[in-house]
């Protein structure tokens, strides 16, 4: 006759133990897969003005083109940003002035925005970091994103709109940074836009980052 076996301590356990590792490797992919679609779904922004803003007290060199990019200065995002910039200067050799905007709520108090990562946009030469109290210059340029990064030519024409890394945080060759170079060595690039991975500069409210 047959029986069925009862199952033991031992086996309880180790069915036990099987379960809890489908569930923990379940999660693990799981989680992966968020951080993988997170750091790679780019913002959505606004066109930038076609042509420089009038009102606009952002320097502007008449005779180069003029980089302008918007950060907020507690994105972790734009760390990444700020590194491939410094590698864009180097790789440009002066062709171009470069100013980093930094938003900073009219609530917050002056200097808020002084942060390191102001510092390390100071210490990129040929780059000078810029205060925009109340996103006056962020609204004029229409940027909507931390790492949003324009081109204008000498006499004032947007050139190129886009980020300047790959994915959100990461370093590496991109094709923004790419279509710069190629438009201040050789005049020309077979792209004048790209996406934009960082966080949202809409901060009026608490001063923080909405993502």
């Amino acid at each position: 006759m047959w029986h069925r076996r009862k199952l033991n301590r031992r086996d309880l356990r180790t069915l036990l133990c099987l379960g809890l590792g489908v569930v923990w490797l379940t999660g693990i992919v799981a989680g992966t897969r968020i951080l993988l679609d997170y750091d790679n779904r780019p913002a959505s922004f606004h066109r930038s003005p076609d042509i420089w803003p009038k009102a606009s007290s952002i320097p502007r060199a008449q005779q180069k083109p003029v980089l302008v990019l918007f950060a907020h200065p507690q994105c972790p995002c734009t760390r990444a940003t700020l590194g491939e910039l410094a590698l864009l200067m180097t790789r440009l050799k002066g062709g171009i002035t470069a100013n980093v905007v930094f938003i900073r709520p009219k609530e917050m108090p002056e200097n808020w925005e002084q942060t390191d990562l102001w510092r390390t946009a100071s210490s990129i030469p040929g780059v000078k970091a810029i205060s925009d109290p109340g996103g006056v210059e962020t609204s004029r340029f229409h940027a909507q994103v931390s790492g949003q990064t324009m081109l204008y030519g000498a006499e004032g024409r947007l050139l190129f709109s886009g980020g300047i890394t790959a994915s959100r945080g990461h370093s590496g060759d991109n094709a923004g940074r790419s279509a710069i170079v190629a438009l201040v060595a050789e005049g020309k690039s077979d792209r004048t836009s790209t996406p934009v991975f960082g966080c949202y500069l809409q901060a009026q409210d608490s001063g923080k980052m909405r993502e």
